[in-house]
């Protein structure tokens, strides 16, 4: 897997499905530094990745957000949004899985190219 942020975001995300081992701890920490500006967090023991972006308002925000939306359908990989009046702030992770997996870095670098 690319560690790079453009490689990554030339990647295409693949289904995952319950059974499919989360990352390691070394394998996310390997990935991190391709999506430097995203953070990893713990939520009720899961391990995600999060960013918030910042705009001049809300309609620049819902611009934003309608753009990652696009791509979250183009790879069927979503993440959590929790929009406030100039802030987005995104969560990715796995949900069959309960855990990071390579889409969630995909998307990462995906969203940081836009």
């Amino acid at each position: 897997m690319p560690q790079d942020r453009k490689q990554l975001a030339s990647l295409k995300c693949v289904p995952c499905r319950g059974g499919t081992p989360p990352l390691t701890d070394s394998r996310i920490n390997e990935m991190m530094p391709a999506v430097p500006s995203w953070t990893r967090i713990k939520q009720e023991g899961i391990d995600k990745i999060q960013k918030s972006f910042k705009f001049k308002d809300f309609k620049a925000a819902m611009v934003f957000v309608n753009h990652v939306a696009d791509i979250a359908e183009e790879q069927g990989h979503h993440p959590d949004i929790l929009i406030e009046w100039n802030k987005v702030t995104l969560t990715l992770w796995t949900h069959a899985i309960k855990g990071l997996f390579d889409n969630d870095f995909i998307m990462a670098a995906k969203i940081d190219e836009l």
